[in-house]
């Protein structure tokens, strides 16, 4: 049931009472992605440069480095357009869901994960009361996104953990401009910082 029209398909559940303590934040961070998904996460672990990990799955090493080279093109982007905080690896966990469908409408390979309309609801990529998104944001503290597992084209897990974190790092450093992009019903979409 999961399945996105596009890449650039982004929506947003914002996580509610984190509790203080850092482990706290990390299960509610993690309820909410089950919860969102269906999925249970349990594989834990970290990128070689240091980004959280939770899985369905344990990650190859190269869904590991595409994980690593999205954020690193992320964050060269971001120094580029002067913004300068939540740009380390550590500040963000990256969820990797079963994908609900791997192929798109046209037959193209694209795992993507099924979540609720919402604001989607009615337009194009409404599925039924659902759309299919290639990621999703989970949270803003800690920096947390939701992608669906790949076994092929790691350069579109890349582009997706770019484009999530481009919501993230907009949250942070330029809340202006995290308002206009931040939902995509309105049309818009990604790459966001150029």
């Amino acid at each position: 049931m999961k399945t996105a029209r596009n890449l650039l398909l982004i929506a947003f559940v914002f996580a509610a009472g984190f509790a203080q303590s850092v482990k706290g934040q990390d299960r509610t961070v993690i309820n909410e992605a089950q919860k969102i998904t269906n999925d249970r996460f349990t594989v834990s672990l970290t990128t070689p440069r240091g980004a959280r990990v939770y899985a369905v799955n344990r990650p190859n090493a190269r869904m590991l480095k595409a994980i690593d080279d999205g954020l690193a093109n992320l964050f060269a982007l971001s120094r580029k357009n002067n913004y300068s905080r939540r740009l380390n690896y550590s500040d963000y966990t990256i969820f990797i869901a079963k994908a609900d469908r791997l192929k798109d409408s046209s037959g193209q390979y694209s795992p993507d994960i099924a979540i609720g309309a919402a604001q989607y609801a009615g337009s194009i990529f409404d599925q039924g009361g659902y759309i299919y998104a290639a990621g999703m944001v989970v949270a803003f503290n800690p920096n947390a996104f939701i992608i669906a597992e790949h076994t092929k084209h790691y350069e579109r897990v890349s582009d997706v953990v770019r484009y999530e974190g481009e919501h993230l790092v907009l949250y942070h450093n330029d809340r202006r401009l995290f308002n206009q992009t931040a939902d995509h019903s309105q049309g818009g979409g990604h790459p966001i910082l150029q």
